[in-house]
């Protein structure tokens, strides 16, 4: 994949299809119909569905780099409360719900998808070298007291993957917040050094709009991220240069 904006109007017609859809029942075609792309140009850059997928994540990595960037400026317990907020978002924001199921689905393919297992692992690695770093900082800083940043981003992650897992396969949202308010009480209360307070309120529904949106929704010109997005939009579709170079429709690689 060559031409960028291209790519941005696959990638955005993934993630409106996967909300949509969710993985087990995505199709090619779902991809298509939510851009102005034809099946047979998703065919001419990718070998398949799981290849593309696979570049999907590898974008969704990309994004989360941004997002990362831009909050660098902030305090430690700032970036920290942020981090939060990205896992344990309010049940009721359901563009990121049936985004995440969706994912969750195709996590379990990673057992046997080789592809899928490579990209998730460096997504693993990527998030807790994120967290190892506000942690880090944190001690520079002498916003958090002694303690061991790798150990503390592994229990942390487990902690609030564990959450979401839960909430996402058998409906128990009060994970999330319990999950929220254990951690603020019995692991940053420890953590953070004398005089840093850990904003243990903090809502992510009453947080400014800007920052409730789903942030990849809002990055790929989606109309929140929930499928409903109209694909004749023109933020839902970028012209394919070249896009007449994909010929006549694929036979063998033209599989859902």
């Amino acid at each position: 994949m060559t031409d960028p904006d291209v790519r941005a109007a696959i990638m955005r017609g993934t993630y409106e299809a996967l909300c949509e859809h969710g993985y087990t029942e995505l199709t090619a075609q779902d991809i298509a119909d939510r851009t102005d792309k034809s099946k047979s140009l998703l065919f001419y850059h990718y070998d398949s569905k799981e290849d593309l997928l696979a570049d999907f994540l590898e974008f969704l990595f990309e994004r989360f780099d941004e997002r990362v960037a831009e909050t660098r400026d902030l305090s430690p317990v700032e970036r920290l409360a942020v981090f939060v907020d990205w896992f344990l978002y309010g049940p009721e924001e359901n563009d990121r719900q049936s985004f995440h199921v969706a994912m969750l689905e195709l996590r379990t393919q990673a057992p046997y998808n080789e592809a899928f297992r490579e990209k998730l692992r460096k997504g693993d690695d990527q998030l807790r070298a994120v967290l190892e770093e506000i942690l880090r900082d944190g001690l520079a800083a002498g916003e958090f007291s002694e303690h061991d940043p790798e150990e503390t981003a592994a229990l942390l992650i487990a902690a609030f993957d564990g959450a979401r897992i839960r909430q996402l396969t058998i409906g128990r949202d009060e994970y999330l917040e319990q999950v929220r308010t254990a951690t603020a009480t019995w692991v940053f209360d420890d953590l953070l050094a004398e005089g840093a307070s850990f904003p243990a309120d903090r809502d992510p529904s009453t947080l400014p709009e800007t920052d409730q949106q789903h942030r990849l929704a809002a990055d790929l010109g989606t109309e929140g991220g929930n499928g409903t997005g109209d694909p004749d939009d023109e933020t839902n579709g970028a012209d394919a240069d070249g896009g007449d170079a994909a010929g006549d429709e694929p036979t063998e690689r033209d599989r859902e």
